[in-house]
């Protein structure tokens, strides 16, 4: 078997049933399975997304395993050559892999492998690449003040362009490939890390195990990007976590810079804590929209040119049509697109700061 998608989920019913549709007409030429892991869902979407894909493979944990332990789990039950850890609240173009296993398969003393990431507006991730975090650009980031941004030691790896292919230390979560033997052989997720910060960790294992991460900015993902996770002072308290087992982990023996590394770290989420957010806009609110507002499109002729708001059905046009035109018309004034999946009664959509928007037709 070439390649096993492994997708952990925690609650997301909606995104989590179009992600599968997604990998299921990816995955249509290439010989390959999905798992799903769910993480003790309160919610209980699999009740309803579980009927529909008779060919996933689901795992239901009895309690919340975290992130990087359920991949794990996931990965040991993977037959596949290559596994994808992929976020459920993410839509592949139907071309993916057939863009990226040929890259992985010549590529020597390849470690993970991600791609461009956007959300449902057409906005760039610039985590889909990044540096490996140091005292500066780690410091930077935390307080917002990120000197020497356009570095080749940013936190964010701005040297290598949105659409490029080259090394990036430094990849997210949401989308990594690799070869299941070198998942393996660094040991997968740290399962110490029950949230955020494991991708970072198994990015920079890979690196410091001779390993070369790419990016792959030709193939472009949409990541409706968190999702399947709160933003409040629970998660706040497991992010900062994070951060402190990553410092203690891999700076502790630099005296100094340890010590400042853990106070700024104390202050930083004291100040976050104190506002009940890491920055301004993380709290997405969900609301509704008149459908009737929306523009329904049955081609790209049809965008006139000042639509705000464009509803892409998923019956008309492929995946991998939505995504080009999400990047082809998000700009030059800011568009907000909608998706309604294909065989799905839902309206799904990524307003960014302003929120996240599902609505029954």
């Amino acid at each position: 078997m070439k390649v096993s998608v492994v997708i952990v989920s925690y609650n997301a019913r909606f995104y989590l049933e179009q992600c599968l549709h997604s990998v299921e007409a990816a995955l249509e030429n290439i010989e390959g399975e999905i798992i799903v892991v769910d993480n003790a869902s309160p919610e209980r979407p699999l009740d309803f997304v579980k009927p529909k894909f008779p060919n996933v493979h689901f795992i239901e944990s009895p309690e919340n395993l975290g992130f990087g332990k359920a991949n794990n789990l996931g990965v040991e039950k993977a037959k596949g050559e290559y596994v994808l850890i992929l976020n459920p609240d993410t839509v592949i173009p139907e071309n993916l892999f057939s863009e990226i296993l040929p890259f992985a398969d010549q590529t020597e003393n390849l470690g993970a492998l991600g791609v461009r990431l956007i959300d449902a507006n057409g906005k760039f991730h610039p985590e889909s690449k990044r540096n490996i975090p140091n005292f500066e650009n780690t410091f930077g980031k935390l307080f917002g003040t990120l000197i020497n941004s356009k570095s080749s030691k940013s936190y964010y790896k701005t040297d290598v362009g949105e659409f490029d292919v080259a090394p990036a230390e430094i990849l997210v979560g949401a989308f990594m490939l690799l070869k299941k033997s070198v998942y393996q052989k660094v040991g997968g997720f740290d399962e110490r890390y029950f949230m955020y910060g494991e991708d970072i960790d198994l990015s920079y294992t890979l690196v410091l195990n001779g390993f070369t991460n790419y990016y792959y900015g030709k193939t472009t993902v949409l990541h409706y990007k968190g999702e399947s996770t709160r933003k409040d002072k629970k998660y706040l308290k497991v992010f900062f976590d994070a951060m402190k087992l990553f410092v203690d982990k891999y700076y502790s023996e630099d005296g100094l810079k340890y010590f400042i590394f853990k106070l700024g770290l104390k202050v930083r989420a004291k100040l976050a804590l104190s506002k009940g957010t890491f920055k301004k806009g993380d709290v997405k609110v969900k609301r509704e929209i008149e459908v009737a507002n929306l523009q329904k499109i049955q081609s790209p002729n049809d965008i006139k040119e000042k639509s705000a708001q464009i509803l892409l059905d998923g019956s008309i046009f492929s995946n991998q049509e939505m995504l080009s035109f999400i990047n082809s018309y998000s700009q030059p004034i800011q568009r907000e697109f909608y998706i309604q999946p294909k065989g799905m009664n839902v309206i799904i959509g990524d307003l960014g700061i302003s929120g996240t928007i599902e609505q029954n037709l």
